[in-house]
């Protein structure tokens, strides 16, 4: 198992309920057409919070994290290459992302998950590396 992470900011305008209307009514739509392999895809949306020790209120780099299973990374390579030859795909993903996502870069990365015990069953370790 693999696990693809992306943290995203919304474009500059947007509210956060019209981000996620758009996302979920839009954006996601495209992502479940463009990587039917995926095992799971799942967009946490934030909300900040104070920190407890200071009360300071931190303006996010991101306002989603974007999480995409793949049972192999032999999947995510092969829809990664599907990606590259499709550029109608490329185009439609970009335009949609223009609309609702700030200009810049949105960090990617695959991630290494340890789990604590916590009266749950199991533990689980992803082998990944980060790149921004």
């Amino acid at each position: 198992m693999m696990k693809q992470v992306s943290m995203m900011k919304r474009r500059p305008g947007l509210s956060m309920a019209e981000f996620i209307d758009q996302y979920e009514n839009g954006h996601a739509r495209l992502g479940e057409a463009l990587f039917p392999k995926a095992r799971r895809l799942v967009r946490r949306y934030v909300e900040p919070q104070k920190n407890p020790l200071t009360g300071d209120m931190a303006e996010l780099d991101f306002d989603v994290i974007l999480e995409i299973w793949w049972d192999s990374r032999a999947d995510f390579e092969e829809a990664m290459a599907a990606l590259a030859t499709n550029p109608d795909a490329v185009a439609a993903a970009s335009a949609s992302g223009a609309r609702i996502f700030a200009q810049g870069t949105n960090p990617a990365c695959t991630v290494v998950e340890y789990d604590s015990d916590m009266g749950m069953d199991g533990t689980g370790v992803q082998a990944a590396a980060c790149a921004r």
